[in-house]
């Protein structure tokens, strides 16, 4: 359950980059993935680490998301803005 947690939440904050300049790598579909991305692999970080079930929901399972989702953003667009500057 917490699986869906962390991707409806990456989904949900994905929506928030249409304020942001369009340097992604592979454009909208490019933060799509690395929002998602980011978002599931931060929260099975956080989960193995504190020793909680996947089964185990609340509000700090989808807060916990919220970094992963950051992290995996800039990483996309870190990505996109060297492809930009070599092209």
């Amino acid at each position: 359950m917490a699986l869906l947690v962390w991707f409806t939440m990456g989904i949900a904050l994905w929506h928030f980059t249409v304020f942001l300049p369009d340097r992604f790598w592979q454009g909208i579909v490019g933060a799509f993935l690395g929002s998602v991305i980011g978002a599931i692999v931060f929260g099975l970080i956080v989960e193995v680490a504190t020793g909680r079930g996947l089964g185990d929901t609340d509000l700090v399972t989808a807060l916990v998301a919220v970094p992963g989702v950051a992290l995996g953003l800039a990483v996309v667009y870190a990505i996109g803005v060297r492809a930009e500057r070599q092209a």
